[in-house]
């Protein structure tokens, strides 16, 4: 059984930056692509960044340029760092697995964390 768990999340001004850490279990790391998507109340879940069991990576247009998504498969984790936070970053962001190949579809992911909460403040 495979268990992603996120942390890092929190509360930053605009500007500010967060570093979001997904930690997987139950599988190897190098079989598996992890993405990050994030929802915020009365919205659809959005694709933000999602990188392959190799080192392909993806990312939104609203995030381009502003986050980055990386891994230690040493330690299990799938990072993503944040900078230049805006107000529309507020969402909760949740980070999903499957195996090797990424995918911007949430729908193509079966594995998927509990989410953690960022909030930007002005």
């Amino acid at each position: 059984q495979v268990q992603l768990i996120e942390s890092g999340g929190g509360l930053v001004q605009a500007g500010g930056s967060l570093r979001l850490a997904c930690a997987t279990s139950g599988r190897a790391p190098s079989t598996y692509a992890v993405a990050w998507f994030r929802q915020a109340p009365g919205k659809e879940r959005e694709f933000v960044a999602a990188i392959s069991a190799g080192t392909s990576t993806n990312y939104g247009d609203s995030v381009k340029g502003r986050f980055t998504i990386s891994r230690d498969n040493a330690k299990n984790t799938v990072y993503l760092q944040m900078n230049s936070l805006k107000l529309e970053d507020t969402a909760n962001y949740y980070c999903a697995g499957r195996l090797f190949a990424l995918s911007t579809k949430h729908q193509d992911y079966i594995n998927w964390g509990q989410g953690t909460q960022v909030t930007v403040s002005s």
